[in-house]
């Protein structure tokens, strides 16, 4: 069965995105960007919410015809546009770009389905509203937070009421030279 994966950049209090909505606070270096792009390549799915699910396109669609995108960029930029795109929304009309899927109602039915095709594992980038939905469903199925060293003081938290008590397994820790401590927790639902 195919696991979903949460991959968040996330503030030492607790925060995905500061008042602005901007992301110049979250961390990379050549590190933590390698071990992404390997954890990346576990996946064919990437599951957003429609505001991500926006950015991402048009972003994403610009890389290729940049002069100035980096290797990395350019690679991720390809990675995107061939990987299946699911997006969870009420209010967007249509998915139109490639390979996407809108999904508006029953969710755990939707994903159940998708988690028992053939095929690698599915992650969530981002995303921080379609999150909390999850957690409350108990439909992820690992966490993998990149915790960055900045206090936000105020923004949109990860975490919010309504989850259900989940148990974590610990299985990895980094910590990077730009500072960010990069942790892997598997749902234990056993």
């Amino acid at each position: 069965m195919r696991n979903i994966i949460l991959l968040m950049h996330i503030s030492l209090d607790g925060f995905v995105a500061p008042l602005d909505g901007s992301l110049d606070w979250a961390v990379m270096d050549d590190g933590l960007t390698n071990d992404v792009d390997a954890l990346v390549a576990t996946a064919d799915t990437a599951i957003y919410g429609r505001y991500t699910y926006e950015g991402m396109r048009d972003y994403w669609t610009t890389v290729p015809s940049n002069p100035d995108a980096t290797p990395h960029e350019r690679n991720y930029a390809e990675w995107v546009e061939n990987a299946h795109k699911v997006v969870f929304s009420t209010t967007l009309e249509s998915a139109d770009w490639n390979n996407s899927r809108l999904i508006k109602t029953n969710i755990v039915e939707e994903m159940t389905k998708l988690k028992a095709q053939t095929g690698k594992d599915m992650m969530i980038f981002g995303s921080p509203r379609l999150t909390h939905s999850f957690m409350a469903l108990d439909l992820i199925d690992e966490y993998r937070l990149m915790i960055n060293p900045i206090l936000l003081g105020a923004g949109t938290p990860l975490y919010k009421a309504g989850y259900p008590k989940t148990h974590l397994k610990r299985t990895f820790t980094k910590t990077y030279d730009c500072g960010v401590v990069g942790v892997h927790y598997v749902v234990n639902r056993g």
